[in-house]
Order: C-alpha cells, then structure tokens, then sequence
C-alpha cells in the first residue's frame, strides 16, 4: 500500500473520529430544543456535553490539517468549491463555542435564553449541511481539466445530497438522544429514550434510501458489507434503547456511524473528488497528493501524536463520565 493510500485511510479515520464523537454533541445541541422542558432541563442537557464538545472539534481541525497536508489539491478544490457551505460551518462553530462559554456570564433570563437558542441551531445546521458535503463529495461535482469547481451553489443542492444531509441530522440527533439517556437521571433520562426511537425509526428510513442509493450507484463488494452493518447495528440500536441498555444503544449508534461514514469513503476510493464532467478530470488519491518525502514525515508525527490525543480525550471522558440530573444543577440564585 502506498504512502497516499495509508493517508486516505487516515483521513477517513479521523472523519469517522469527527462524526462519531462530534455528532451525539450536536444531536444533544438539537435536543435543547426538542427534549428540555425547562431551563434546568436544558443545563443538563448542556453540562453533559459541556466538558467534552471543544476536543471532540479537535477532531475536525486534525482531518482538516491532514487534508490540507496529505492533498493540497483536494484541500483547495474542497475548499474553495463548497465556500459558502464550508463558510456556513465555520461561522456556526465559532458562534457555538461562543454560546458555551458565554451562556451563563450574565444571570438575566433573556441573555442565557438567546444563547439557548443559538446553540440549538448551531448544533442543527452544521449536523445538516455536513451530509450535503459529503453527499456531494461522493456523488462528484463539476471539475474542469485543471481540478476546479465550475459549479454553482445549487449544484450542490441536489436531492442525493440534500437527502445525505437529512440523514447526517437525523442520525446525529438520534446518536444524542441515546448519548442523553446513557449520561441522565430522572424523568429526562426516561423522556430521551422514548425520543430515540421515535427519531431512529425516521433515521431508520432515510438511512436506508440514502446508503442503498449510494449502493446502486458506486458501491461494490466492499461498501456492501459496510451497507449491512450500518444497518443491521441502527436497527440493534434500537433494539437495546427500548431494552433500557443505554450503553449498548449509544455504542451500536455508534457502529452506525462508523460504518455509514466507511461506506461512502469505500465507494469513493481510489477518487477523492470525482468529476461529473468527465471522469479522466477526477480528482484522486495520486493526482492530488503531497509529495512521498512529506507523507513520510507526517507518518511519523501521527505515530507519536495519536496516542498522546487518544490518551487525554479518553481520561477527559474517564473524568466526566457520571449521570446527572436536574437535581444536580445550583439554583441560580446561589
């Protein structure tokens, strides 16, 4: 296996990192609004994801830079061709952190409520227009002979990829919910868990559609398989959330992640953009890599660098990885 190839691997390893560990954030984002009752609701909600959602972004900044590192040239094509979407993004992501940690500076009820609010949607948008992304990755766009996008912003709102992006906020709010249950007491915990299965029988469907359609187009041997393990794990998921075995449930909406994520990397191999226009102007893993000198150098600095991130996100998790309640939240008087 070449250098370039270990390197796409890497890559989608650390998407797949991104998604797992960034999506049940956002799905608990979304469950602000969809699952808090109260404003003591809506702080468990929001402390159970507090001590964890700014490392699980560490995970985006990495595969950005690997990207950006590995192949420039699908770097800048990526970048500049899904501008206003990837634009989107970003600015949701800094609002959102933003909201975190300025939510309870100030005790007045409008300001703590405002920030409430922008949670919410910084969490929905980004779990949406994520699966418009890479729904149109896979699916290829419009790049000329010199690997530049030549579409437009519509382009990029075609039905497969806007069904892609029901998909990544569905199965993200699903992945939150059971995330929600396995991490609350009380009467929120009991509430969560009735939410997740109404939320993954929709996932359920779109899932479906949308990874069978990707099939039938792209997919081959390999990306079969990945295709009934997301499946058969989102239906297993289910199945334990209405056992009450939260941590079975949050573990195979787990599984359903990673193999979705598997199985759209699986179909785009040996691509990493493909051209609608003609396939010989496709982006791949050898016309757009970095050089053999520099893939060795960042091989090296991610064998000495991955363990030490591994390490400290799973003692983070260690640290905080009891259930809470509203019983646990300071009235704010005090």
């Amino acid at each position: 296996m070449e250098l370039h190839d270990v390197w796409f691997v890497l890559i989608a390893v650390l998407w797949t990192g991104y998604f797992f560990l960034e999506g049940f954030d956002f799905g608990v984002g979304v469950l602000t609004r969809l699952l808090a009752r109260d404003r003591a609701e809506k702080r468990v909600l929001i402390n159970i994801i507090g001590p964890v959602w700014d490392g699980n972004e560490v995970w985006l900044l990495t595969a950005g830079g690997a990207t950006f590192a590995a192949f420039p040239e699908w770097y800048a094509t990526l970048f500049s061709g899904f501008y206003l979407p990837l634009l989107a993004i970003l600015i949701c992501l800094i609002v959102r952190g933003v909201a975190f940690e300025y939510r309870a500076k100030r005790p007045e009820e409008s300001w703590q409520r405002n920030w409430e609010t922008a949670i919410f949607w910084t969490s929905l948008i980004p779990a949406f227009l994520w699966g418009v992304a890479f729904g149109n990755i896979v699916r290829g766009v419009k790049l000329d002979a010199d690997f530049e996008y030549v579409g437009t912003l519509g382009d990029l709102l075609n039905p497969y990829a806007l069904l892609g992006g029901l998909v990544t906020l569905t199965l993200f709010t699903f992945h939150g919910t059971v995330f929600t249950a396995l991490k609350t007491v009380g009467e929120i915990r009991e509430r969560a868990r009735k939410l997740a299965l109404k939320v993954g029988l929709v996932t359920a469907v779109l899932a479906l559609v949308f990874l069978l359609w990707t099939q039938v187009e792209s997919g081959d041997g390999t990306s079969l398989v990945a295709f009934g393990v997301a499946v058969a794990s989102l239906v297993a998921a289910l199945g334990a959330n209405q056992a009450g075995r939260e941590g079975w449930a949050f573990t195979l909406s787990g599984v359903t992640i990673v193999a979705a994520v598997a199985m759209l990397f699986l179909t785009l191999f040996p691509n990493v953009m493909p051209s609608t226009l003609n396939p010989e102007w496709s982006l791949t893993v050898t016309n757009a890599s970095s050089s053999p000198y520099t893939l060795k150098i960042m091989t090296w600095l991610a064998v000495l660098a991955t363990p030490l991130v591994l390490l400290y996100q799973g003692w983070t998790y260690w640290v905080f990885r009891k259930r809470i309640g509203t019983q646990h939240i300071a009235d704010p008087a005090h």
